[in-house]
């Protein structure tokens, strides 16, 4: 009998799912009795691993170890832990408590319905271990959070007999990615299994997906394309790790790969591709996207259609967004967070915030922290303060939830841009964990609308530091002295910023038309129509100035900063300006009058040459002695 038990758990406990008419042939060739002749024929699936197992004990029959081991696995794919427990019991009562097969299958139940504690006691009560109790010890850890303890875990599996496998290596790159240093973690794993010989495509999608997460996108690619063998689960995870880091062009274009090799995209994979989709707001690729995934029958799952929400709100299009949320008959949080945001997002915030109060109302929904989030955006966008702070009240009074840095920074973000500064301040000194670079560049931003200068000047400097090489702290800084006319600060900033090798990312835009996608970059002209773009925008600035528009005034003295500093530096050849040319552009820019068409005529007296300046434009006018901008 103990040949006849032990060859099934060597199919339903090593993770593998084998054919049902291989364990029926088995069983046919070994099997004698009747009652295990009948066991035998039955498929080995989650629904009836378990009722074959209610029925041996029904029948007051001592269960063989194969169907105790067969239901402990439908208990860890159902996560049925209580189950689990009764089983255990089973196990005891009948003194099979040392067999190790079944104790990888408990040890699985455990760590997959996260009692770590349980698991960890029967794994340690374990006289050996095998690879499946090792990788489901690892495994749980790392699922729930404790990627740590995972990590050591591993390093004291590799330490016995007992060699890690694939599963083994994914479970422990997956517990890397909670790391803080989860960079180097991951490329300790990469160089060990490149060692050994053990990197197929399951463990490179892991490694791909843990880059990815740590915002190293290079090692993602580099890897991706050292693998020959690009399956399924390669390409979904590279796809997933180009959306994941706003690589949305390079996304779409390997899923048009993946299609023309008539390799079928997962659920996952066209969550990620609607998602690059909302990014580039391609609505053309994103509406044949929602054609795809209708005929595939993907449009029922629940986590696909709130992507197809999240893409048709940042494509505009939030009318067909609220008709996918209303046809999809299965609603979760997530599709009502993502229908709440899409509201936000589209300025619909009123629309938004009536959706919520509705499913608190009529639907009896719990919301969680993610849907506030979602809430408090909407108020943010609408400027509504005195909802927003009722919306945060309302978390730990109503619903048990203690507020998080995002709640914190939809709060902080409302009270800036209403103009309460200091209340801002106040909220970010009293949060409890430290704020972030997001909310100092939105605190930021507001204080250059409202011309707080001390404020805005605190939460420059706060950025210097956390962000070094962002340039965006100091050219809002800049901004705001020279709204203020504290010019000579102004140039200082300036200063330092060019100093300290800081440049600024160019900025560029796109647009869809004719079924496909034009990029655009500052002083762009590699577009094979560049001329004609630019004779028709000339065009439209003349038709807009006979029309009466003029730009925005408040912008006008920086910009002209702006402009002669980028001049200087093509110009002359140097970035640091001595005092005494500083002192000429700041009295230059002091005699500015609030006019349109004010023109500066700067003159360096030594190299004799001069640049005229037009207020009213965003960079500077050709220079008199032909000087290329």
């Amino acid at each position: 009998m103990l040949i006849i038990d032990v060859t099934p758990k060597l199919y339903c406990c090593s993770g593998y799912r084998y054919l049902s008419s291989v364990a029926h042939h088995v069983f046919d060739e070994m099997l004698e009795s009747s009652y295990a002749r009948k066991q035998a024929n039955k498929e080995l699936n989650t629904h009836e691993a378990l009722v074959s197992f209610r029925d041996t004990n029904g029948l007051g029959k001592k269960p063989t170890k194969f169907i105790l081991c067969t239901a402990l696995n439908s208990c860890a794919k159902t996560l049925n832990q209580h189950l689990g427990l009764q089983i255990h019991a089973r196990v005891i009562q009948t003194g099979y408590e040392e067999n190790l097969f079944i104790n990888s299958a408990l040890v699985d139940v455990y760590s997959k319905c996260g009692a770590l504690a349980d698991a960890r006691r029967v794994f340690d009560g374990m006289k050996r271990h095998d690879q499946v109790s090792w990788t489901s010890i690892i495994s749980g850890f790392s699922q729930n959070g404790h990627g740590r303890l995972a990590i050591l875990l591993f390093r004291e599996m590799l330490g016995t007999q007992i060699k890690p496998n694939c599963f083994t290596y994914v479970s422990v790159i997956s517990a890397c990615t909670g790391l803080e240093l989860a960079f180097e973690c991951g490329m300790s794993i990469h160089v060990h299994v490149i060692k050994i010989g053990c990197i197929n495509s399951f463990v490179a999608s892991s490694l791909i997906d843990c880059y990815s997460k740590c915002g190293r996108i290079e090692q993602a690619v580099s890897l991706f394309d050292a693998t020959s063998e690009r399956d399924n689960i390669l390409l979904n995870s590279m796809i997933s790790a180009y959306s994941r880091n706003l690589y949305g062009k390079e996304a779409l274009k390997l899923f048009v790969e993946m299609r023309n090799d008539n390799l079928s995209p997962t659920d996952h994979t066209l969550t990620s591709i609607l998602n690059a989709c909302g990014s580039l707001s391609v609505l053309q690729q994103g509406r044949q996207l929602h054609a795809l995934l209708t005929k595939m029958g993907s449009s029922c799952n629940m986590f696909v259609a709130s992507a197809l929400i999240d893409m048709y709100s940042k494509c505009g299009c939030i009318d067909e967004a609220r008709s996918v949320f209303d046809q999809t008959v299965k609603k979760n949080s997530v599709m009502w967070t993502s229908m709440i945001s899409g509201y936000a997002q589209s300025g619909r915030a009123l629309d938004g915030l009536e959706l919520f109060d509705y499913l608190l109302k009529e639907e009896g929904f719990t919301p969680d922290h993610v849907c506030f989030t979602a809430v408090l955006t909407a108020c943010n966008h609408a400027g509504f303060l005195e909802r927003g702070v009722e919306y945060f009240n309302k978390m730990r009074r109503d619903y048990c939830l203690v507020p998080e840095l995002d709640q914190y920074a939809c709060l902080i973000d409302l009270h800036a841009r209403t103009g309460h500064l200091k209340r801002a301040k106040e909220l970010m000194e009293k949060m409890p964990s430290a704020s972030n670079s997001v909310i100092w560049s939105s605190f930021l931003s507001s204080c250059k609308v409202y011309g707080e200068v001390e404020l805005g000047r605190e939460a420059a400097y706060k950025l210097f530091k956390m962000e070094p090489q962002s340039a965006v702290p100091y050219i809002m800084l800049a901004n705001i002295y020279a709204r203020a006319g504290l010019l000579s600060e102004m140039v200082k900033i300036r200063k330092l910023m060019k100093l300290r090798g800081i440049k600024k990312t160019a900025g560029w835009s796109w647009i869809e038309t004719g079924k496909r996608v034009h990029f655009f970059f500052v002083d762009d002209i590699s577009h094979p129509q560049s001329q004609e773009i630019y004779a028709e925008l000339e065009k439209l600035n003349l038709e807009m100035r006979e029309a009466g528009y003029m730009p925005r005034q408040v912008l006008k003295i920086f910009n002209l900063i702006e402009a002669i500093y980028d001049l200087l530096e093509k110009s002359l050849g140097y970035l640091e300006l001595g005092e005494d040319l500083e002192q000429q552009i700041v009295v230059e820019l002091i005699c500015i009058k609030e006019m349109a068409n004010t023109e500066i005529q700067f003159e360096n007296c030594n190299e004799g040459k001069s640049v005229t300046m037009d207020g009213n434009a965003h960079k500077p006018l050709k220079p008199d002695h032909g000087f290329q901008t």
